[in-house]
């Protein structure tokens, strides 16, 4: 059942009765339907972030820490509803924005449940785009050539990702892949909130290797389970993993 929240500035398919003790957050260019198998038979919300599904988008370009912001409220007023220190679950983008969350204000979880998060950059350093494109940046930043021929360059280098999004929905996606999660989760090490990493095997948008190495960082109070076979979006197995990390964070708190 599709639900509102904060007069309208969030969107949310309801699953079982409020309160809701789990809530989901879809990655970039998702909805909440991804959650359909993994929150079957829970009581639990499944959120469109910002700018996705039914929510709408922001007016500017937030950074994750802004998305976590606005889930803050989410969880506020469903706690005004009777919800009481749900267990988040996000996916890729949805869980970089549930680790902002967590660290900022852990007293709102009961515990994390990620997967496909690309919580570290990779070591080397990104490359500098080519001199001909900074020179064209800088070209139509002066209006010496058109947004129009712009974009034209921007095409022939963007991601799916970035191609396929438009207007403030690209300055966010620019933001967040440039961000680092490190400092978020030396907060979430301190805090001893229960975190749970739910990886693909295959997953090529945020490596096992990098999810091993987030866990490391985190400590005791981090797991990471790998699941044979899966890449990055959540398929049957993936989801299965997740419903048990749910069960289990339930139970332990």
């Amino acid at each position: 059942m599709l639900t509102t929240l904060l007069g309208g500035r969030a969107f949310a398919e309801r699953y079982g009765e409020p309160p809701a003790s789990v809530v989901a957050l879809h990655g970039w260019g998702r909805t909440r339907a991804d959650f359909a198998t993994t929150l079957e038979g829970f009581d639990a919300l499944a959120l469109d972030l910002p700018g996705f599904g039914a929510t709408p988008a922001p007016d500017e370009g937030w950074s994750t820490g802004e998305y976590a912001e606005w889930l803050r409220e989410c969880l506020e007023d469903a706690a005004r509803q009777g919800s009481d220190r749900p267990v988040v679950v996000g996916h890729s983008f949805g869980g970089r924005v549930a680790v902002r969350l967590a660290a900022a204000n852990p007293q709102l979880v009961r515990g994390i449940v990620l997967s496909g998060v690309p919580l570290l950059r990779p070591q080397a350093a990104a490359s500098k785009p080519p001199l001909g494109f900074r020179a064209m940046r800088f070209l139509n930043k002066w209006h010496f050539i058109s947004n129009e021929r712009m974009e034209q360059e921007r095409r022939k280098r963007g991601s799916a990702d970035y191609l396929a999004a438009q207007g403030v929905m690209r300055e966010v996606l620019v933001k967040a892949v440039n961000e680092d999660y490190g400092d978020a989760l030396d907060v979430l090490a301190t805090s001893g909130l229960p975190v749970t990493m739910v990886w693909g095997e295959h997953d090529t948008a945020a490596r096992a290797t990098m999810a091993e190495q987030a866990r490391a960082r985190i400590g005791s109070s981090a797991e990471l389970v790998v699941v044979p076979g899966s890449g990055h979006l959540l398929d049957d197995a993936l989801a299965a993993a997740l419903r048990t990390a749910i069960v289990e964070q339930a139970a332990s708190s």
